[in-house]
């Protein structure tokens, strides 16, 4: 991802004609709010404290233009923004105080970072008299969060406030987006100046979205129109570049079998008959096996990270390599490409359109269909209609989705619960996954739950979280229970950290270091909170369980005793090739 340096943004920028506006003289906190209001921000999720106090104070006295949402961590404000800003497709903002208010959203932001979530994250500081002293609560939150952010900037005076928050925006949304950091000092928070704001536009030196080159577009046409064997493998990129339709009308028109990355699901429906699932490492058996095989890989709007190439020596080496991505940092970073197509995707697709020849791949697709009947009856079959004792986590995500219909965003956490649910639910609209891809943080669902539904109000929401994760950020039910946003929780309790516990039965004989998890009644903590809960632990009562849930008008948790030892298949182990893909 390009990071903006401080040097970029303090060059002075080209002058315009325009018609001056009227300043308005209001002290620095103020202005922080009246510059989100001018954005367009109704929405802000955060914890108070000394440092950032005068912002509070004057969110209190703002509350008909801005809502405030009291989250129960700082990090659970930054993943309740990031949930936000996924479904809703605008930028979130988190705002924590300084030191450990500040130190507490680096995690968050650095899962925005590595799946490019738009974030505006605004913390405050001890006063510039202070800084470097080690007063109370003083942390560099700056150079902290240097490495995973896409700029950041500390504010010592008021009057850089509209400025700096312009470009904060303008930076978090543009391009491949990503989350900036605004650290403002209590004295610049106090100090009255001249209010202007306007909205930022362009920055000298910051080039988004880079010019498409033409050749290169006409290069890849010509690859795919003489492929025998063409696969695309798209990712988050399709849906951050609001290109779902291009995408479809490209794959339908070349016919073209196609999977996702984890965050790439839901830009294309999952029934789509050129849809063959999710690659990766608990990805799906046709796709992992025949990227091995294919003679023209597409990748799209994905940056071939190490869970979906497994062993990069043996990954595609047969294949010509058509990359799209709007960041040129990520081209050739991992897997070496034929042709590069930089730029936005929607405009790279679109340009593509007319040069690529209507075709038919009948045997090439019909490889796709055999390898997923040998999945469907190996692992899928087996966990949607069991036969053994122990509910499946693929049996409650074949549940939802029956309540579902599809329609629903589904939010989930990381581990086997992670893997499970979204090889198993199905999606019909885009925006429909919130996950942490790239950083794979636990804990994220709860919080991110919040602001999904946040940003979607009129769509259904249904975390599902594994008992590990949920007990990291369980105290955010405090936020449900106050804020009384209608989230649907299922907890999928196998009393393991089951993903490590898989790993340790694979590849350590068993040897179960400290994921055995004696856990609470859930029920009973939920039910502390307000929320209506229940525990399902026999087969034949999860149906209406499920139903029950997602007919509620209100908040609901649902825990389900599933399988203690099951097992998230195919799965390619560590250092082996896409093709090694393992069914058992």
């Amino acid at each position: 991802m390009e990071t903006i340096t401080k040097s970029a943004l303090s060059k002075s920028e080209p002058k315009k004609k325009m018609k001056e506006k009227k300043s308005t003289k209001m002290i620095g906190a103020k202005a922080v709010v009246e510059s989100l209001i001018a954005e367009g921000v109704d929405l802000v999720y955060g914890y108070p404290g000394g440092a950032i106090m005068p912002v509070y104070d004057e969110f209190y006295k703002s509350q008909k233009e801005i809502h405030h949402v009291l989250t129960r961590h700082e990090q659970g404000a930054v993943h309740a923004a990031q949930g936000y800003a996924r479904t809703s497709g605008r930028v979130g903002v988190a705002i924590a105080t300084s030191g450990p208010g500040a130190t507490n959203i680096i995690t968050g932001i650095a899962d925005a970072q590595i799946d490019s979530t738009p974030l505006v994250c605004i913390t405050g500081q001890v006063g510039s008299n202070l800084l470097g002293s080690d007063a109370f609560q003083e942390t560099d939150i700056v150079s902290i969060s240097t490495p995973v952010t896409k700029w950041n900037y500390q504010i010592t005076k008021a009057a850089d406030i509209p400025t700096v928050m312009a470009k904060a925006f303008y930076i978090a949304k543009s391009g491949r987006p990503g989350p900036v950091l605004i650290d403002i000092t209590k004295d610049a928070q106090f100090e009255e100046f001249d209010f202007v704001y306007k909205k930022c536009n362009e920055i000298r030196s910051y080039h988004p979205v880079p010019e498409v080159d033409n050749k290169k577009v006409k290069a890849a046409a010509e690859l795919i129109n003489t492929a025998k064997k063409p696969f695309v493998v798209f990712g988050q990129g399709v849906i951050l570049g609001q290109a779902e339709a291009e995408f479809k009308e490209f794959i339908e028109k070349a016919d073209i079998p196609s999977a996702s990355t984890l965050l790439g699901l839901s830009a294309l429906p999952t029934q789509h008959k050129l849809n063959f699932g999710m690659v990766g490492m608990h990805g799906n058996y046709a796709p992992n096996v025949l990227t091995n095989d294919c003679d023209v890989l597409i990748s799209i709007g994905m940056r071939f990270d190490d869970r979906v190439t497994g062993n990069l020596k043996t990954y595609a080496k047969q294949a010509k390599i058509i990359h799209f991505d709007i960041d040129p940092a990520e081209i050739d970073k991992n897997v070496k490409t034929d042709v590069a197509v930089i730029g936005d995707v929607k405009e790279t697709l679109a340009e593509i359109l007319p040069l690529i020849n209507k075709n038919q791949h009948p045997e090439w697709y019909q490889n796709f269909k055999d390898l997923y009947k040998i999945e469907f009856d190996e692992i899928i079959d087996k966990q949607i209609n069991p036969t053994k004792e122990g509910i499946t986590n693929g049996e409650v995500m074949k549940a939802i989705n029956n309540e579902t219909n599809g329609e629903a965003i589904i939010v989930s956490d990381v581990g086997q619960n992670q893997m499970f649910t979204n090889r198993y639910a199905d999606f019909k609209h885009s925006k429909s996954v919130v996950t942490s891809g790239g950083l794979g943080t636990m804990g994220f669902c709860l919080p991110a739950s919040i602001g999904a539904k946040m940003g979607a109000p009129k769509r259904e929401v249904v975390a599902v979280i594994g008992d590990g994760g949920f007990q990291m950020t369980i105290q955010e039910l405090g936020t449900i229970m106050q804020t009384k946003v209608p989230v649907k929780i299922v907890v999928v309790n196998n009393e393991f950290l089951g993903m490590v516990r898989q790993w340790q039965e694979m590849f350590f004989d068993r040897r179960y270091a400290e994921t055995i998890m004696t856990n609470p009644n859930f029920v009973k903590i939920v039910e502390g909170y307000g929320i209506k809960s229940k525990r399902v632990t026999k087969r034949e009562d999860l149906k209406e369980a499920i139903t029950e849930m997602i007919a509620s008008k209100e908040s609901y948790f649902l825990e389900v005793v599933v399988e203690k030892e099951g097992n998230v298949f195919p799965m390619i182990p560590t250092g082996a090739t896409v093709s090694d893909i393992l069914l058992k």
